[in-house]
């Protein structure tokens, strides 16, 4: 039955689109936050050489407007109205980069995504600038090939179309949430250029504490405010904007929430209260952990980040966040490049086909380690493998990868926050897997909780999306949201057991180390 809100005449349901980094979705939710209709579509990765990672600017938008053509109609086919989609939010991909040209509203270059790995060379370079030892301070991230800043540096320095647009002072920026609203609102009939601060925050150019570009760090990265337009910064939650869909079946229909993807799982989790946690099992895996209102900088390998802004009487909150560049992925290089299994979903079983790793251990540092090592020279590696090794270890020790490294953030987040987590709260692909979710459970030694409806990065935006209409005015009102049929793992392991098996990781993470240096990558890029 559908469900009404006072504010509104009839029924009232929030779209969602979801832009991810190998797919895009539009998922409809009513006001209790179950999905009622949903459409998802992958698009192609792009890897011109080693290490490389792009999409093309163009297919994400054409893949999001598809979604929201298919999701619709089967809407309209359950017997609801287009008209009773009060909404739209949006969540992204964070640090992917894009830049366009001003004047004709076409993309530059294809968008950098986040786990690309070019910008090796340039980070070594950046880290050896007078500087450098301040910008963590500044906006809560260490320099890395993860943010948009060095992408967009990359750019500058080796794309001509680009620094040529840069030198006429027609070049924009944005982030793929940029991007898509830009383009949804009618490019250049509207112009809008905006990003909310939650997206804001992975750039590098944000001051974390004021919210606001930054001087000092875009001086440090040598962009000239006066050539390059920057995206104006908005709560994650606002009823003007983000504009409205300019075509399409949600015509008119104003675009009123947008949060990076991590953000928007959290608030999809409805941890709203310091010292609730989510991890998100996605093509990486991403822990968040709510800091409260005033950020918290990491001496242990973490990022500071937003986790979400609500605008209006609310302040900004902020979160801790460690980021594994590898989770999804490991089990799509299982499936494309070594053939392992069929579906993505066939990982459980063959897991499943031996009783543990045998001794097995995958680093799966295909673009290096991210938090909370930030080892830049690593690479994917196996080791432990004998004449008893069988697929179905492999398999065991790739979804092993992803609770080894959560483990790791997890201990530094307890040294950061004075604070060990009690219970994780856990969505995204991966999290599917009872056997992967029983395997976190084992290695971090607490319960992992895991939701029946999984669409909790959606729903993160549509509950943004909901917040500025009015739909919600309080988080005490969205307790109940997706609170039903979860599923808890408690552990089953010794603690001598969990002990040995991460001793024996990290050892495997320190032999990973220094398989690639700068002359490699650049003589490997060349070829």
């Amino acid at each position: 039955m559908a469900i009404s809100k006072e504010i509104f005449d009839g029924p009232c349901f929030i779209g969602s689109i979801d832009q991810g980094t190998t797919s895009s979705r539009f998922v409809i939710f009513d006001v209790t936050g179950k999905p009622i209709a949903s459409h998802q579509e992958e698009f192609r990765q792009l890897h011109p050489h080693s290490g490389w990672h792009e999409h093309d600017p163009e297919e994400l938008v054409t893949s999001v407007e598809r979604c929201i053509e298919y999701a619709t109609r089967v809407f309209i086919e359950k017997g609801h109205a287009v008209s009773d989609i009060k909404t739209v939010g949006i969540t992204n991909q964070r640090e992917t980069t894009i830049l366009w040209d001003a004047k004709s509203g076409r993309a530059l270059h294809n968008a950098i995504a986040w786990p690309d790995t070019r910008t090796v060379a340039l980070v070594r370079e950046l880290k050896a600038r007078q500087g450098s030892d301040r910008l963590r301070g500044l906006c809560g991230l260490p320099l890395s090939t993860y943010p948009s800043a060095v992408k967009l540096v990359w750019l500058l320095r080796n794309d001509d179309n680009v620094r040529e647009a840069y030198e006429a002072g027609r070049i924009v920026f944005g982030t793929v949430d940029s991007w898509l609203l830009y383009k949804l609102n009618g490019s250049g009939s509207r112009n809008v250029h905006v990003t909310d601060s939650t997206n804001a925050s992975r750039t590098m150019f944000m001051n974390l504490e004021s919210v606001k570009y930054d001087e000092g760090l875009l001086a440090f990265f040598e962009l000239d405010r006066t050539k390059i337009k920057l995206p104006e910064i908005v709560p994650s939650s606002h009823a003007k904007a983000f504009g409205s869909m300019s075509s399409g079946p949600l015509k008119d229909v104003p675009i009123t929430g947008c949060l990076g993807d991590q953000s928007s799982a959290l608030v999809g989790q409805c941890g709203f209260e310091p010292g609730e946690a989510k991890n998100t099992y996605g093509t990486g895996c991403f822990l968040l952990y709510n800091v409260g209102e005033k950020p918290v900088i990491s001496s242990h390998g973490l990022l500071a980040t937003i986790a979400y802004d609500f605008g209006g009487d609310r302040k900004p909150v902020y979160a801790l966040e460690g980021s594994v560049a590898v989770a999804g992925s490991g089990v799509g290089f299982l499936k494309n490049n070594l053939k392992f299994i069929d579906q993505a979903s066939d990982i459980g079983d063959v897991a499943s086909s031996v009783e543990d790793s045998g001794g097995v251990v995958f680093v799966t540092a295909f673009s290096g380690l991210f938090a909370p090592y930030w080892i830049d020279d690593a690479r994917g590696t196996i080791f432990g493998i004998t004449q008893h090794t069988q697929r179905g270890h492999i398999a065991r020790a790739t979804l092993e990868a992803t609770c080894f490294q959560t483990k790791a953030i997890l201990d530094a987040m307890a040294k950061d926050s004075g604070h060990a987590l009690s219970e994780l709260a856990v969505d995204g692909g991966m999290s599917n897997s009872d056997l992967c979710m029983q395997t976190q459970a084992d290695i971090i030694g607490i319960p992992v909780d895991r939701p029946a409806m999984r669409e909790t990065t959606s729903l993160g935006a549509a509950i943004a999306a909901g917040f500025a209409t009015g739909i919600w005015t309080s988080y005490d009102e969205l307790k109940d949201i997706n609170g039903t049929d979860r599923t808890v793992f408690q552990p089953k392991i010794s603690e001598e057991t969990r002990r040995m098996m991460f001793k024996t990781w990290e050892r495997a993470v320190q032999m990973s180390k220094g398989w690639t240096d700068v002359k490699d990558d650049e003589e490997d890029r060349q070829q």
